[in-house]
């Protein structure tokens, strides 16, 4: 019977969709035409993000794993969409439960994304394109963890936790720390477009899962194709501007100032991680310089709004060093992260997160309230200090415990066998 229960539950919520009642829109609503626009263009490149990091990621495995890397990333478009309409998109943007979660019943189908007038936050643009702009966020953040257990999970195991994972750690992440009443945002906690919610949230459910599913058979592998890596960095960072400048909710000056910090954050990272490399003994490789803008486009996502220009030439550098450090660190482990997820996206967001509490500055945006550490003034920074243990703790210990779940409901990871074979065979019946 378990080969008829996934099936029966798509059909049982297309059911409840045929039967939700529709809406008519509520008169008067106050749209910007251009902030509607920029917004329908972020959501757009939030998205193109996703099948990004599936070549990133892609290129990075061997050639027998390469369809069923991508693929875990490109289902991610499907599933989720799925959860957050009938009920995601509630949870993390519903009425607040005690600073933790939505109230599932809020939005639930998006029937009510019409009569709500506009997210309190963004008047300018119709609450259904917030919601499809906050879904792309929600997708693209289970997907970052399937390279930390590439080569060895088995595909249905992987639905079932990613379904779990977009439920009991990500929307909680996303209504405490961007829903006005959730706890982190009442504690002053700043998250322009995702560090925390995103990228340390995915960062440790890697690590998580790279420990719970132990090291591959054979861990030393050749790339199957480093030009997809290339590929899927330009369309990842080509679809962060949406990700970053996107989350300034309008086509204004702010947008075009998180652009920039953007821009300039990743371009020094690239660059300083190949340096770094090459200090190191190294030769300069693409590969290198891949992961580097990657690191420097995560770490200054939560600060993208909040510091200056300058400042996000630091943050790239920062973040570049240290990841490169924890990825050597990693190396020396029996940790068998195998794309490196942790040392990258986890610690890259945690760096983003701590230098948004040095360098934020209310001058740039009001909304930063107290000032950074840098600028001498100091509860901002522990704010963020105390929140990402918090954040830390929550996103380990329940990734942990969703992975022993999903074990439970059918084993996570593939035999052996398999494993030798390749997932692409193993688990599609394809090959490159």
């Amino acid at each position: 019977m378990k080969k008829y229960f996934p099936f029966t539950v798509l059909v049982a919520i297309s059911l409840i969709g045929l039967f939700t009642a529709t809406t008519s829109p509520t008169s008067g609503y106050e749209l910007d035409s251009g902030d509607t626009a920029w917004l329908l263009t972020s959501s757009a490149l939030v998205l193109i993000m996703t099948p990004g990091l599936a070549f990133f990621y892609g290129g990075m495995v061997s050639k027998k794993n390469v369809i069923s890397t991508m693929l875990q990333s490109f289902i991610c478009m499907c599933l989720i969409t799925v959860i957050w309409v009938f009920f995601g998109f509630s949870l993390a943007f519903g009425d607040d439960i005690g600073g933790i979660i939505g109230n599932p019943s809020t939005f639930y189908m998006l029937k009510n994304v019409l009569t709500h007038q506009a997210w309190p936050a963004l008047p300018s643009i119709p609450l259904v394109l917030f919601a499809m702009f906050q879904l792309k966020f929600a997708i693209i953040t289970p997907a970052l963890i399937t390279g930390a257990f590439a080569e060895r999970v088995k595909f249905n195991s992987y639905l079932i936790f990613i379904t779990l994972f977009s439920i009991i750690i990500y929307s909680p992440l996303a209504h405490a720390t961007w829903h006005p009443e959730g706890i982190l945002a009442k504690a002053g906690v700043l998250d322009f477009a995702g560090g925390t919610v995103v990228h340390m949230s995915a960062g440790w459910a890697a690590l998580a899962s790279a420990l719970y599913l132990k090291g591959r058979i054979t861990s030393v592998h050749a790339p199957a194709r480093i030009s997809y890596v290339i590929l899927g960095t330009a369309l990842l960072w080509f679809g962060w501007f949406g990700f970053n400048a996107g989350s300034a909710g309008g086509a204004n000056s702010l947008a075009a100032y998180a652009f920039a910090t953007t821009t300039t954050a990743s371009s020094v990272a690239a660059i300083a991680w190949i340096f770094f490399d090459i200090v190191r003994g190294k030769k300069p490789s693409a590969m290198g310089a891949c992961i580097g803008a990657v690191v420097g486009l995560v770490a200054i996502t939560p600060a993208a709004g909040f510091v200056s220009i300058p400042h996000s030439m630091v943050i790239g550098l920062v973040a570049a060093v240290v990841s490169n450090l924890v990825v050597i660190w990693r190396s020396k482990t029996s940790i068998d992260d195998t794309l490196d997820v942790f040392p990258c996206h986890g610690v890259g967001g945690m760096v983003g997160m701590l230098l948004t509490g040095v360098f934020a500055d209310s001058t740039i945006n009001e909304a930063v309230g107290e000032k950074g550490l840098f600028f001498g003034e100091t509860k901002l920074f522990f704010v963020h200090l105390i929140a990402l243990v918090a954040v830390s703790a929550f996103a380990f210990f329940g990734s942990l415990l969703l992975l022993k779940i999903t074990d439970m409901i059918s084993p996570i990871r593939v035999t052996p066998e398999a494993e030798t074979l390749g997932l692409d065979r193993s688990q599609h019946d394809e090959e490159l």
